[in-house]
């Protein structure tokens, strides 16, 4: 049974919490929660332990980092001399490298990883990158402990900074669409609860669609686009407007701006 301590209780804390019960049994998962009700929760919810730090990594095998980018370094050095020899360590934190954390705690395994907010219901994308030290046997642990909540994709460290821009940021991509679909139809006549029901539905289909589908997504957007029909007009007014090009763009800055936190 392999001993997990996952430092932070938040979103995703308790979503990597959850996947991993479909992985390992609660007595071998232990988390480290500041917040003494938000611990308590988890405790009742899960049947997990819950633990001070230094105990909580001292005999753990896989020790994982969800925290905020900017308290990532304090966190981990604050443990560093706790966690044993050729443990494996998975850091989740935007902009934080693996050299960074390998320099904190040199005697661990290193694998970085950035998962996406719909993990909460096990339908997450994780892009996960080895650290120098990461041999492939660690790299493939953390890859089946994170697949608990996702698909994994394995990626080069220099390409973190674009699976943030992509999956890791993209969910708010999705919903700010989809707030912009709801608004358009209850100015076009719907009511909330119907606008919420039909873009929701949509978005679903789509995926769906799109999943399932070879052709590309721009093929079956032709599918739907009748030449001097609504869809047509739609997609004109798009286009003057340059959605697309704001989209794209938009992804570049989000993709710059993890730089920025990586070199910070």
């Amino acid at each position: 049974m392999t001993r997990i301590a996952v430092l932070g209780g938040g979103v995703m804390g308790e979503a990597l919490i959850a996947g991993l019960l479909e992985l390992t049994p609660a007595p071998s998962i232990v988390v480290v929660e500041k917040r003494e009700e938000r611990a308590a929760e988890l405790v009742r919810t899960y049947s997990i332990d819950v633990a001070e730090a230094h105990s909580a990594v001292a005999d753990a095998e896989v020790v994982i980092v969800v925290v905020k980018p900017q308290d990532m370094r304090e966190a981990l050095a604050q443990v560093a001399t706790s966690i044993p020899q050729g443990a494996l360590v998975i850091s989740i934190a935007a902009g934080v490298t693996t050299a960074t954390i390998e320099s904190i705690v040199p005697q661990a395994a290193v694998v970085r990883a950035m998962p996406n907010t719909p993990a909460q219901i096990q339908m997450g994308v994780i892009g996960v990158s080895a650290g120098s030290s990461c041999e492939k046997e660690e790299l493939l642990k953390a890859e089946i402990l994170l697949s608990a909540v996702g698909t994994v994709l394995q990626v080069p460290e220099s390409l973190q900074d674009a699976i943030t821009a992509t999956s890791g940021s993209g969910p708010a991509y999705v919903f700010y669409l989809a707030e912009a679909m709801m608004r358009g139809a209850e100015l076009a006549g719907l009511s909330a609860q119907d606008a919420r029901s039909a873009v929701v539905q949509t978005i679903l289909g789509s995926a769906e669609l799109l999943a399932g589908s070879s052709e590309s997504p721009e093929s079956l957007r032709a599918k739907v686009t009748s030449p001097n029909g609504t869809t047509a007009a739609a997609i004109a007014t798009f286009d003057e407007l340059h959605v697309r090009e704001s989209i794209v763009a938009g992804m570049i800055a989000a993709r710059d701006r993890s730089i920025e936190l990586s070199q910070s």
